[in-house]
């Protein structure tokens, strides 16, 4: 009876700290778009200028994306429940802060501070289910179901933030994740043990100050490029200075540094070098997807941000399903042929909604697709974090979560950084012989293809795994 009792707590335990790390994956996903739909009634509000409002996004995933790398590892020194509380209370003290802010200073300001928050939150989760699922099934099973619930987190963005505008206000998009986070507080002190694999003094401050700073400078170039060349100073100026300090900061971390910040022993693991890789790719096929698909249904075929985000939620069901199969298939079948089976399903899927123009029918020309393109991400990006973060020693999960999660945000902004102005000039092309929503089409149908490209290299890079794999 003891040991029937000791197993029944062991696995209300596990269930626990899946549903943990899932729910804070999904509201940190979450927070990086349901702000989109609320920012007409923020910029009345608040007055912010037009060049002050895309902060209020901007902000959060300028530091989330900067300081992920800090954050992972500091997990593993710390220890993954003190980051991840940490993590919960300041991303919920951040959202109380910008619900109630009454100046656009304010409100940006507590955006960057959920960004930190998040970017504390992410490598934990990550890093919790690869130590606490160790076991073959298990681990991919929790793979597919944080996967899962990130993906629907940065679905359910244009849904959730339409619905709560309308019915409360746009202050309950931020205010929503007050008592969520208590929650969540709660469920880490009871779940996660306290463990600690090192000291703060022991953090690599060097090699954390010129990474943080490098990824930041370059996100903020990449951002600022929809707004100006590629040349241009605002643009090329932060860029260039974020790619030096990440030169210096690989120096620091091989030669320098006695406890590097990232150990780069670790790529010499042949599934982080690859499969971080890959991720890194894998951002492009996703702004893709997600991001320019609502684009055309909203510019082309004249839906409205809410319509546009219940248009996308067939595919973000099918990909939910999807992702929880080849969480099941990953043991049995290994890596490369569940990512070559979505690469696949990325080529037909964006062939198929590349073809797509002003006159088009949703179900034809875009549901249909879309659910091929959404088999394709289930099959690819559970598969791909398992593949990511396998093999690596436990006092370096955090860090390798942190990682992953690096290159699939930093992936995503470069993705959308160079596809929006090959989308815009293909459109500027057309729009002297056109009609604007046809012009517009064929932008966002270049996009498409490019993105169908962009499965054939991933494809191809997933030839450097190793053959047997097994995540």
């Amino acid at each position: 009876m003891t040991s029937t009792n000791t197993a029944t707590q062991r696995a209300g335990a596990t269930w626990m700290i899946m549903a943990l790390a899932c729910a804070s994956q999904f509201m940190v996903i979450l927070d990086a778009s349901i702000v989109n739909v609320a920012l007409p009634s923020i910029r009345e509000d608040l007055g912010f200028t037009s060049t002050g409002l895309p902060w209020v996004v901007n902000g959060y995933l300028l530091t989330f994306a900067g300081f992920m790398l800090l954050g992972g590892r500091a997990a593993d020194l710390l220890g993954h429940r003190r980051m991840l509380t940490t993590g919960l209370f300041l991303f919920a003290a951040s959202s109380l802060a910008g619900g109630l802010a009454t100046a656009p200073e304010v409100l940006v300001a507590a955006r960057v501070a959920q960004g930190v928050g998040a970017a504390m939150l992410a490598p934990a989760t990550l890093a919790v289910i690869n130590t606490c699922f160790t076991e073959g099934h298990a681990r991919a099973r929790a793979f597919g179901a944080w996967s899962a619930a990130g993906g629907v987190g940065g679905m359910a963005g244009a849904v959730a933030g339409g619905a709560i505008t309308t019915g409360l206000s746009w202050r309950w998009v931020f205010l929503i994740n007050v008592p969520i986070g208590a929650a969540l507080v709660g469920m880490a002190m009871m779940s996660l043990a306290g463990t600690r694999t090192g000291r703060w003094e022991s953090l690599d401050l060097t090699g954390a100050v010129t990474g943080t700073t490098g990824l930041a400078a370059l996100m903020y170039g990449v951002m600022q490029s929809g707004d100006h060349g590629w040349t241009s100073v605002p643009v090329a100026g932060p860029a260039l200075a974020g790619l030096l300090l990440l030169a210096v900061f690989t120096v620091v971390e091989a030669r320098f540094a006695r406890r590097p910040m990232m150990p780069l022993r670790l790529f010499r693991i042949r599934g982080v070098a690859v499969g971080n890789g890959m991720l890194l790719l894998f951002g492009g096929i996703a702004i893709a997807m997600w991001y320019f698909t609502s684009l055309f249904l909203q510019n082309v075929l004249g839906y409205s941000a809410l319509q546009a985000g219940l248009g996308q939620t067939p595919a973000a069901v099918t990909f939910v399903v999807i992702a929880r199969l080849a969480a099941a298939l990953l043991p049995r079948t290994g890596v490369r042929p569940l990512v070559l089976s979505g690469c696949g399903c990325f080529v037909a899927g964006f062939g198929w909604l590349a073809q797509a123009h002003a006159d088009s029918g949703y179900v034809t020309s875009v549901l249909g697709p879309t659910l091929i393109i959404a088999v394709g991400i289930g099959l690819t990006f559970p598969t791909l974090m398992a593949a990511a973060t396998a093999d690596v020693p436990e006092g370096d999960a955090g860090t390798i979560g942190g990682l992953a999660n690096t290159a699939s945000q930093t992936g995503g902004s470069i993705g959308l950084a160079v596809l929006a102005p090959a989308a815009g000039a293909r459109a500027a092309m057309e729009a002297g012989g056109s009609p604007p929503a046809a012009a517009l089409a064929a932008g966002y149908d270049l996009v498409f293809l490019l993105a169908a490209g962009l499965g054939l290299v991933i494809a191809v890079v997933s030839f450097l795994l190793p053959r047997h794999r097994r995540a």
